[in-house]
């Protein structure tokens, strides 16, 4: 039984997790409505067409080059370690730690954009269109063409996710969140302020845009911490030398994941047109959701984490991982199943417009996000649980897991697509599947372990979590289920945004009535909030 010193210290850093969840949380669903309209704006512009398709398979290198580089996996390296100095309060240790990784990466990422720019015809001729030597030379050159301009991206993404990070290690984290919401409005600025006889080029050029409105957003928060840079690598310090032993293998991980979308998009690439530009309108609804419920949670819990590591305090770690599944849960299972329910008639609301992007467009994109929708739920375990890892300075475990499902994703890829077709549905569904399925045997994978590593996780907790969401998800569904075919025929708006609602109400008064302990913390936290306003309307 847990003394009474270690559960109020749980409490505590429970309370900071959601204070800090809440804050992500918002700059989360700003980032996603921002995001949804530029989903709007490029699928209205450009359909499911053969120049979105180029436009994101040339992406999609650029996102392998960033995330092998830099992306989650530096961060998840670099946060626990720079965390360190704050909480033993030397941000001198700290900024010169932060400067020796910043200069290092600046260097690494310059290397890899100008040797990405060299290649980038057999890049596109021997890599993506592998499947498909058959292609269109215009297709082909038309992405390396995309891939040159979208290069250098990676450096100023690298770069941010650092800034990113410090931002977050100082329990910073509404600008931070808002970033993302920058690099859509560069791809919104692009397809609307450039000229439109570019086609696909202006979205080139506004994603490139963005991405520098990614980084120059989060630096006036920087400089306001007193960041001192130092133009120095500092390999002799051991702090840097621990970062990227932490970053090494987890670059193994990421690889596989990321080897993963690039053969997805092989796959999808040799099919019919408009395949890989449906799928990523699939993954892209999905992840909004785990976005602003795991991600969100996610990066306000690493650094609690992190510090109560630091200070050995592994039975407070394991209460409030728990308390934090247990959130997660509570949400990803609701909307786990107002995805797939409302699937179809949410993509011909926000997207259908008859000319570019049309019903076929819809039924592929609907196709897709119900098989992305299974995995809802093990995406944001994996995101809370792989956190857990890293502050435990631990990102071998993951990185063998996640490796070792992702590598099992790459087979059921290959296997479902084909078996998709073989029985007359469309094979890019199979790529969606294997995608949800490979992601929840890694779910599993890493709780057991988790468990193991902090002799349990508080297991009756957090079941009890699953079993009322269950129980209210069952109304939720069965009252949405009739309301659209009560709409059968009527407006699709309508539909849709009812459907949002009234699943919405339903959930929320079942998890009342099941006296859900979260549902009272969080009508409490909002109350304080607005009393808080209401005392000091100006501020």
């Amino acid at each position: 039984m847990d003394s009474p010193e270690t559960a109020g210290s749980a409490q505590t850093i429970k309370r900071q997790i959601a204070r800090a969840a809440g804050t992500v949380m918002i700059a989360f669903i700003i980032s996603n409505i921002i995001g949804l309209l530029r989903t709007i704006v490029i699928y209205r512009t450009f359909g499911t067409t053969l120049q979105l398709d180029s436009f994101y398979a040339a992406n999609r290198v650029t996102e392998l080059l960033f995330n092998l580089m830099a992306g989650g996996a530096l961060g998840s390296a670099f946060i626990p370690t720079f965390t360190g100095f704050l909480t033993r309060k030397d941000p001198k240790g700290a900024w010169r730690l932060a400067s020796s990784v910043i200069n290092l990466l600046l260097v690494s990422l310059i290397l890899i954009c100008i040797l990405g720019f060299i290649f980038a015809p057999q890049i596109v001729q021997h890599g993506l269109f592998i499947l498909d030597p058959s292609a269109k030379i215009g297709q082909v050159e038309l992405t390396t063409t995309l891939l040159r301009i979208l290069l250098p991206s990676i450096i100023l993404f690298g770069i941010s996710g650092l800034v990113m990070g410090m931002l977050n290690s100082h329990q910073v984290f509404l600008v931070p969140q808002l970033a993302p919401s920058m690099y859509a409005i560069g791809m919104i600025a692009g397809v609307f302020l450039l000229p439109a006889s570019w086609g696909i080029y202006r979205l080139a050029w506004g994603a490139l845009m963005g991405s520098a409105l990614h980084l120059l957003v989060q630096l006036p928060t920087l400089f306001k911490l007193k960041f001192a840079y130092q133009p120095i690598f500092g390999w002799k310090i051991p702090q840097v030398r621990e970062v990227f032993r932490l970053f090494l293998p987890r670059i193994f991980g990421v690889a596989i994941v990321q080897l993963n979308f690039i053969v997805n998009t092989i796959i999808a690439l040799s099919l019919v047109d408009g395949s890989v530009s449906a799928i990523t309108l699939g993954f892209t609804l999905m992840l909004m959701p785990e976005m602003v419920i795991a991600q969100s949670i996610a990066i306000a819990s690493l650094p609690s984490f992190s510090a109560q590591v630091e200070l050995g305090k592994l039975d407070d770690m394991r209460v409030s991982l728990a308390a934090t599944l247990r959130g997660v849960l509570l949400l990803a299972i609701p909307a786990t199943l107002g995805l797939i329910l409302l699937r179809e008639p949410l993509i011909r609301f926000l997207f259908q417009n008859g000319s570019v992007f049309t019903n076929q467009s819809t039924q592929m994109g609907a196709w897709a996000l119900l098989w992305y929708s299974a995995g809802l739920v093990g995406h944001s375990v994996v995101e809370i649980i792989s956190r857990a890892f890293y502050a435990l300075h631990d990102t071998r475990t993951p990185v063998i897991v996640g490796a070792t499902a992702m590598g099992i994703n790459l087979g059921f890829s290959f296997l479902f697509s084909w078996l998709f077709g073989k029985i007359g549905w469309l094979p890019l569904g199979g790529l969606a599947l294997a995608n949800s399925l490979a992601t929840f045997l890694e779910m599993i994978t890493l709780i057991l372990i988790m468990r193991k590593r902090l002799n349990g996780l508080e297991g009756s907790s957090v079941w009890d979590a699953v079993l009322r969401s269950m129980i209210a998800v069952a109304a939720m569904g069965a009252t949405v289920w009739g309301w659209m075919a009560l709409m059968q025929g009527h407006s699709v708006a309508v539909t849709t945004l009812g459907g949002l609602i009234i699943g919405a109400v339903v959930y929320g008064l079942g998890l009342i009535l099941l006296k859900v302990p979260e549902v009272g913390i969080a009508i409490r936290l909002l109350g304080n909030m607005f009393k808080r306003k209401a005392a000091n309307p100006g501020s």
